[in-house]
């Protein structure tokens, strides 16, 4: 048994139960700094491993209807396209090579700092809502919405990181009015294609570690229910730090790796 492995996705597992927050902003740096895995092979087996988990959760959101399906819908408009383009891309490049994983890596660190800074000032966006008028739930912005899918789109397949923390907090923002629950569960559910997407994209570039991936996910799955069920004992602000502070050191160290 891969023990390090089946660890590796328990702990990352909790994290996600915990924070619902850090599946992929977790998993790919500790694939590449604990595991020594090349990036773009980081990348591509998180994807899929992203793809199984958030299904799980998505099923959840949809029998308590906490999706909002017209934002999922705009969202996928913009990220499918967004994925296609940028997997196109790493294959022009040749996604093996010298270039194509520092571009990876770099992109990736940059991404994983936003993260935390996103993770950081969630609470202000949170307590936003107060100060604004009222709007529908599911608000007049196609144009915005679609835009902002094309973004995670290009980000999930070049890094594997973007739907988590940056996807939510960018819904919030886009969002105001709508239900915390409602953006969790519509960010899960625009996830699933797009990683499988994605992550079908990396399968045929040849960067999945299917080694890798099966032990991750053995250990994930406990690990996302103890997460789940002892959430509500931690402090969310402590749980909040932790991750950003994590996100940020990851960040740091792959950006001068």
């Amino acid at each position: 048994m891969a023990w390090p492995e089946i660890m590796a996705g328990f702990v990352v597992g909790c994290v996600v139960g915990l924070t619902g927050v850090g599946g992929g902003a977790l998993m790919t740096p500790l694939l590449i700094l604990l595991f020594g895995v090349h990036p773009s092979r980081a990348i591509g087996t998180d994807l899929l491993f992203a793809a199984a988990t958030k299904s799980v959760g998505t099923i959840v959101h949809g029998l308590k209807h906490t999706i909002e399906w017209r934002i999922v819908a705009r969202l996928a408009t913009g990220s499918l396209p967004g994925a296609a383009l940028a997997l196109l891309g790493l294959g022009y490049l040749g996604v093996h090579g010298d270039a194509a994983n520092r571009l990876s890596a770099v992109i990736l660190g940059l991404v994983l700092i936003l993260a935390a800074t996103a993770l950081i000032v969630r609470p202000w966006i949170l307590r936003a809502p107060a100060l604004l008028p009222a709007e529908p739930a599911a608000g007049p912005r196609p144009g915005l919405t679609i835009g902002l899918g094309f973004a995670l789109g290009v980000l999930v397949s070049v890094t594997s990181v973007g739907s988590g923390a940056l996807g939510t907090v960018a819904l919030m923002l886009l969002y105001p009015r709508m239900a915390t629950s409602r953006i969790v569960g519509s960010d899960l559910a625009h996830a699933v294609p797009l990683t499988v997407l994605a992550g079908m994209g990396h399968w045929a570039l040849g960067t999945i570690s299917f080694n890798l991936l099966l032990p991750l996910l053995l250990g994930s799955i406990p690990g996302i229910i103890l997460g789940s069920v002892t959430a509500r004992y931690l402090p969310d602000a402590l749980l909040r730090i932790g991750l950003a502070a994590v996100l940020a050191v990851s960040g740091y160290l792959i950006l001068i790796g």
